[in-house]
């Protein structure tokens, strides 16, 4: 009886042991890792950010962002300037504002604190100024989010869009051409009043020629990440609208 209590005893401390162990390889390779996925993300707001204003690699029907390897060189060249904006539509610079944590930022105006906006102002070889504007949202089921480029009077100008985890050939289709090149061109105010993008199903419009009836035409079978993308543009974008105003004073 004493025998099999201490090969117990030596069973459990090896497990003990053993989990101990690999606890701190998880959290070595998580150390390791970290600054890998850190630089990954970068390159990746890097590439929407550029995608948006029309500097990608896209082909066809196909959107395909400048490689990893090209987009810190133009985002240097098509990026002038990176601000945080203020509710007061106030800015200042920041060379660091594409590493905000827009989630995060959406958490601080909850609870009453103040949000920073990121805004990058890019320009292209015929010297033409974009507004890039980092949002996010809610779809079907989980984040949704997006860079909007846009001119000086909030005419849209570009986007990428992309989702967590929509349903593959429906809401997954708000990352597809066909679905973001439709809001090149529209009109986020209307009368002088914001008014945002309604992703609208039956807009009669489905070729989308009309670019000042703030819609776009819906992705069929894909209703509630519509609805998200709408949400997002609305709620998000209009926080800019005092620094556009600014621009023009």
């Amino acid at each position: 009886m004493e025998k099999r209590t201490d090969k117990n005893s030596y069973t459990i401390i090896f497990a003990i042991v053993m989990v101990l162990i690999v606890g701190s390889l998880l959290a070595y390779l998580a150390a390791s890792l970290k600054p890998t996925i850190s630089e990954n993300q970068r390159l990746e707001k890097q590439q929407n950010i550029l995608y948006a204003m029309g500097i990608n690699n896209n082909e066809g029907s196909s959107a395909n962002f400048v490689s990893t390897e090209e987009a810190p060189k133009l985002f240097e060249k098509y990026i002038k300037q990176q601000l945080v904006v203020s509710s007061d539509g106030s800015s200042t610079e920041n060379n660091e504002a594409y590493l905000i944590d827009v989630k995060k930022e959406q958490a601080k105006a909850k609870a009453g604190e103040e949000r920073q906006l990121p805004l990058f102002v890019g320009e292209d070889e015929k010297g033409k100024k974009y507004y890039i504007a980092p949002i996010r949202g809610k779809g079907l089921w989980d984040a949704i989010w997006a860079y909007v480029a846009m001119d000086e009077n909030m005419v849209v100008q570009g986007a990428y869009f992309d989702h967590k985890g929509e349903t593959p050939g429906l809401g997954a289709n708000i990352k597809q051409r066909f679905f973001m090149d439709d809001f090149i061109g529209e009109h986020l105010m209307s009368n002088g009043s914001f008014k945002g993008i309604s992703v609208a199903k039956g807009n009669a419009d489905p070729k989308n020629n009309d670019k000042t009836d703030n819609e776009v035409d819906a992705i069929a079978g894909a209703t509630i990440t519509g609805d998200g993308v709408s949400a997002m543009i609305k709620s998000d974008l209009k926080l800019y609208v005092p620094f556009f105003k600014n621009l023009k004073n």
